[in-house]
């Protein structure tokens, strides 16, 4: 591809280089013609005597040699520590005598991913993966999250005022956020259950089947971490085939799990509530916009809507 400023195209280069070698213009000429200067004119010309039309192709700007690049001893220095210790850039600068950023050039010379998208147990590369279609694979999940009594938590009376939560026997208890969200296209369903236990898991699962049935979304098979929670017979009723999670392995579900980490910072905490009806009821409203407003990083920017049928057009 051509420098976005570059005056000729590889076909006006070449053009330009037939009217001069091969039909005899002055360069001079061609340089007025083609609205160039003379070196430039000369240049192409020279280059299609030499090689033809492949000459008409931009080169690279790489230095032929570089003196001063960083020794191969330091590189394979960097790139053990970064395996040994999966350290980033400024610290692996510190061990190796080097900038930071020249240990930041060598990671990506040799294509190391940034160490947020490596598994901290192993150091190896995050698999992402994402189902062919909507309702293919729904993930599971119950997120616990402490009640805040009226008047306000912590955050709104302080520390010590606010520990009174804690009492397990005098505390106002905590919320059990059930989550489904199809894998393929982000789309979630959460409801404020007061536990989690099998009947509660059990009626959850089949409002949130219905619910993704209104949305256009036949429910194929469901991830759950949950297995104690629910019979065969709730699965033979709905038609779904159950997959578990792998034992503390939490990496399993993930995309459920960031999804509370998003409700969390974005509806949870967003701010300060002086009773817990009061995050409640803002809840609905977050959620709708997550669902059909709210652009999602690992769909292009999309919102989980776009990917499914929106038969009734609601929410657009």
């Amino acid at each position: 591809m051509s420098h976005r400023n570059a005056p000729l195209t590889p076909t006006g280069r070449l053009r330009l280089a037939r009217c001069v070698v091969d039909d005899g213009w002055p360069l001079r000429r061609a340089a007025e013609r083609f609205q160039v200067s003379h070196t430039t004119s000369a240049r192409w010309a020279s280059r299609y005597r030499q090689l033809g039309t492949a000459g008409m192709h931009d080169r690279s700007s790489r230095p032929h040699s570089s003196p001063r690049q960083t020794p191969a001893t330091v590189e394979q220095q960097v790139l053990r520590l970064r395996r040994e210790h999966r350290i980033g850039p400024v610290r692996l600068a510190a061990r190796c005598d080097i900038a930071a950023s020249t240990a930041h050039r060598i990671l990506t010379r040799h294509s190391l991913p940034p160490l947020a998208a490596c598994d901290r147990a192993t150091g190896e590369p995050v698999r992402r993966y994402e189902r062919s279609r909507p309702g293919e694979l729904v993930h599971i999940d119950v997120k616990k999250l402490g009640r805040i009594p009226d008047g306000g938590g912590h955050k709104i009376l302080g520390r010590a005022a606010g520990r009174a939560n804690q009492d397990r026997r005098n505390g106002t208890g905590y919320a059990y956020l059930h989550t489904a969200l199809d894998d393929h296209s982000r789309l979630a369903y959460t409801e404020d259950l007061p536990d989690e236990k099998a009947a509660t898991c059990a009626t959850f699962l089949r409002r949130a089947t219905a619910w993704f049935a209104q949305q256009g979304v036949a429910v194929e098979r469901v991830l759950t971490d949950n297995a104690w929670a629910y019979t065969k017979n709730t699965w033979r009723d709905l038609g779904i085939s159950p997959r578990w999670t792998r034992p503390w392995r939490p990496q399993t579900n993930g995309k459920v799990e960031r999804f509370h980490r998003t409700m969390l910072d974005e509806r949870a905490y967003h701010r300060p509530y002086t009773s817990d009806r009061e995050r409640q009821t803002a809840f609905p409203d977050w959620l709708d916009w997550y669902n059909y407003h709210r652009p999602h990083t690992g769909i292009d920017g999309q919102p989980p809507a776009s990917r499914v049928t929106n038969l009734s057009e609601q929410h657009i």
